[in-house]
């Protein structure tokens, strides 16, 4: 239901996060040359600075599908197919969406099998309820391309197909003033553990010996088995060949204090964008809410020990020296950045209530404090050369039109999220059309540092340089 009061405070902070970025938008032309300097700039001597805000779980029609200009909602068609996974036949309607305390009574029961807009039911100051977002899950969703089961394979199946337009939100204001990339995928298939883990090593976690209670039962066909009701017979974080893809945590802090030991993630040794940028003396930081407190053993609730990917690294392991310098709280990021001592490289992971996660942040919040932290750094000096990519970690089971590239390999990609480019030097008012996925943000640093990629999957990635001004 409408919530008057809400609304129109909701519409005064869409209002004021306006003004607040048109104001940045006079201040942050694009730099020009030195009189006299002909000199066309280019990715090296343009971009000193890289920062990355990953937020959390929504698929690029659920947040942008409405965005003026985009492959959104408008191309997709007028309803969308969605078939039953034990029978094939077409599903009739949608079930009443869920919250945490069972059915959402601001949805109704009944809606037709489409997409559909949330804000006629709710607000985005307000939660909505979760959804599955899990490795072999996504994978079924997806349906070789067909976008077609996303319902029958959701726990959330009346949320599936619901939708917000963000164009008017903070973070799309800012793309609508930079570049909106609307063909970006996220590259492995599932869940947020799994997504850190790529955008940092685009590897996948072994956990060889893992117990036998978190390993996934699959059939024949690859996908979890089911029984003749069509439950999932038993699904774990680990494949049976010993790789970790669902939530997980790790074996050195922080983890949760009622972790089972043996169910742990051990150290892993693949190389990490980290490790390439220390061995080429480029500077970098991962900079997380609630770091602080959850290192000291006083974890704030909505703190996710899963999003800290680098501490599953031996070489970030408890008591390096790696570990204190790389592994930040997200305050030194602003303290950094108002002292001039920002790294080249930066990741920033908002805290729970601030990363825009279905379930227990509210997508209001998210956005402003996005908004907030690009505020801060067009207000910095290092603005006139610093890149920010804004993007999402996975799709949160949300549905998509558009099918995802590939597959590339086992892992991905899987389905198209939000990617907001701002810069100085992106272009203005452009929707970047380029095929990206997570491993992009990789292939961009690489490129920008002459840093070696990791494997063939950020060897082959769209380094994201077509958003840019200047040249390659």
């Amino acid at each position: 239901m409408r919530h008057p009061s809400i609304a129109s405070s909701f519409r005064r902070s869409v209002a004021l996060a306006a003004a607040l970025a048109f104001s940045v938008w006079c201040s942050g032309a694009t730099p020009t040359p030195a009189a006299g300097d002909t000199t066309a700039p280019t990715l090296k001597s343009a971009i000193q600075h890289v920062i990355v805000i990953y937020q959390e779980n929504w698929s690029f029609d659920g947040l942008y599908g409405s965005f003026p200009g985009a492959n959104g909602l408008g191309n997709a068609s007028a309803a969308a197919p969605q078939i039953d996974k034990l029978t094939g036949n077409p599903i009739a309607s949608l079930p009443q969406p869920l919250n945490g305390a069972g059915p959402d009574p601001d949805f109704p029961a009944g809606l037709p099998v489409a997409p559909y807009d949330a804000m006629k039911y709710i607000l985005p100051t307000q939660l909505t309820g979760d959804l599955v977002h899990r490795f072999y899950q996504e994978q079924a969703q997806i349906d070789g391309g067909k976008m077609d089961k996303f319902v029958t394979w959701s726990d959330n199946p009346g949320l599936v197909l619901s939708h917000f337009d963000a164009t008017t939100l903070p973070e799309g204001i800012l793309a609508k003033q930079y570049v909106l990339a609307d063909n970006y995928f996220h590259s492995a298939y599932g869940s947020s553990f799994l997504n850190h883990q790529w955008l940092i090593c685009v590897c996948t976690p072994t956990f060889p010996n893992a117990p036998a209670s978190v390993v996934a039962t699959l059939a024949p066909n690859g996908q979890l088995a089911l029984d003749a009701s069509g439950k999932i017979v038993h699904d774990g974080f680990v494949t049976p060949d010993g790789y970790a893809v669902n939530t997980a945590f790790t074996v050195n802090a922080p983890h949760p204090a009622n972790a089972v030991p043996a169910n742990l993630v051990p150290n892993q040794t693949n190389p990490t964008i980290g490790d390439r940028l220390t061995a080429a003396g480029v500077s970098w930081k991962w900079y997380s809410g609630g770091w602080n407190n959850a290192i000291a053993g006083n974890p704030d609730p909505l703190f996710q020990f899963h999003h800290q990917p680098f501490a599953y690294f031996t070489n970030y392991a408890d008591g390096t020296a790696a570990k204190a310098a790389h592994l930040q709280d997200e305050t030194n990021f602003l303290a950094d950045l108002k002292a001039g001592a920002l790294p080249a490289v930066s990741f920033v992971k908002p805290l729970g209530n601030d990363n825009e996660h279905p379930g227990y942040s509210a997508l209001a919040a998210g956005q402003q404090h996005v908004a907030d932290l690009i505020s801060a750094i067009q207000n910095s000096p290092e603005w006139a050369t610093t890149v920010v990519i804004i993007t999402y970690d996975e799709n949160g089971g949300r549905w998509d039109h558009v099918a995802p590239p590939g597959p590339f390999d086992r892992w991905g990609p899987g389905t198209r999220v939000p990617a907001i480019i701002v810069s100085p030097w992106a272009k203005r008012g452009f929707i970047d059309h380029t095929q990206y996925e997570t491993a992009s943000i990789l292939a961009f640093i690489e490129a920008r540092w002459n840093l070696q990629p990791l494997n063939m999957r950020d060897a082959k990635a769209n380094p994201l340089t077509n958003a840019f001004t200047f040249g390659p």
